[in-house]
């Protein structure tokens, strides 16, 4: 019964880090959306040209929130690929865990 109980709480361990790399990606989404967010009324247009005669033009504004958002996620991409393979391993070790030390169905059920 120890040997389980110590399984349980190793699996639990390594879901738990899962969970924090998962938070740590997330978060930097959230922080390149943020950033985004702030630079959107630097990316609208000037209104002089409208005021000649010439409507905005919308493509030119997506075209410049797409660079922008190209150029933010370049910045963090490096971070971004090597927690993404952190994830991809845990979510690896995970498995062959689970593979090698099969749990009871109702524990199974909880998690």
């Amino acid at each position: 019964m120890t040997r389980a109980c110590e399984r349980e709480a190793q699996l639990s361990r390594m879901e738990e880090a899962r969970r924090q790399i998962q938070r740590q990606l997330d978060m930097i989404e959230r922080q390149i959306t943020r950033r985004m967010t702030a630079l959107i009324p630097q990316l609208q247009p000037r209104r002089r040209a409208y005021r000649r005669g010439k409507p905005p033009d919308p493509s030119a504004f997506l075209e410049r929130y797409r660079s922008n958002l190209a150029a933010i996620r370049a910045e963090r991409q490096p971070e971004i690929d090597a927690l993404s393979r952190k994830l991809a391993r845990q979510d690896r070790a995970i498995a062959a865990f689970r593979a090698r030390h099969p749990m009871p169905d109702s524990q199974e059920a909880t998690s």
